[in-house]
């Protein structure tokens, strides 16, 4: 006796079609990014928790005369680090900017341990850029440009690049808002409410 294999084509059309749906939802990710991104209550999340960051970042030392040069650069890592933990680590550029502070503090031990010779460094370096093909150094900038994302592949590297741009869109949202609240300027929202 023999077992007999009978297959149900109507399951098998059923899974057939879950897998293209699947496949659907799977190849718009930049969709449902820039639609998180976007939302009125991840805007009012990040704005809040921007407001604390750049209080204790106030509330900080701020006697010494170099203080206010680094202050920019202070303010820019308090809302890197706000945008990071909003995305709650699920991106590589969340993580990347969440463990830099590490990163940044090794390097520096490494930077004051050796010493090499710049000049020659950077001519092989730009040999070697002059030899790639122009999409090849476009990648490589693309991929230095989002945090954490230098030996992404390419797939990765571009919605990586997505999510983060789309990020970046609402920091900057919240900034504008904050530095019109800050010098006494009717926000952008209302201003074009009154205009019409």
């Amino acid at each position: 006796m023999a077992p007999s294999f009978v297959s149900n084509p109507d399951a098998s059309l059923d899974s057939s079609r879950k897998k293209r749906r699947k496949l659907k939802d799977d190849q718009n990710p930049s969709a449902t990014t820039q639609l998180r991104w976007r939302s009125d209550n991840e805007q009012r999340i990040y704005s809040t928790k921007l407001v604390e960051a750049l209080q204790k970042v106030r509330q900080g030392p701020s006697s010494s005369p170099t203080a206010a040069v680094s202050g920019g650069k202070t303010v820019k890592e308090a809302a890197d680090r706000v945008l990071a933990l909003a995305a709650r680590g699920t991106t590589r550029w969340s993580r990347a900017i969440l463990t830099s502070r590490l990163r940044m503090r090794k390097r520096l031990q490494k930077r004051k341990k050796a010493t090499v010779s710049g000049n020659s460094r950077c001519r092989r370096a730009e040999v070697r850029r002059m030899r790639m093909p122009a999409v090849q150094r476009k990648v490589k900038i693309l991929s230095r440009l989002v945090p954490g994302c230098r030996k992404a592949p390419f797939p990765n590297l571009l919605e990586e690049t997505t999510d983060y741009i789309a990020a970046l869109q609402m920091q900057v949202r919240a900034m504008t808002v904050l530095t019109e609240l800050l010098s006494g300027a009717p926000p952008a929202a209302s201003r074009l409410n009154s205009a019409s």
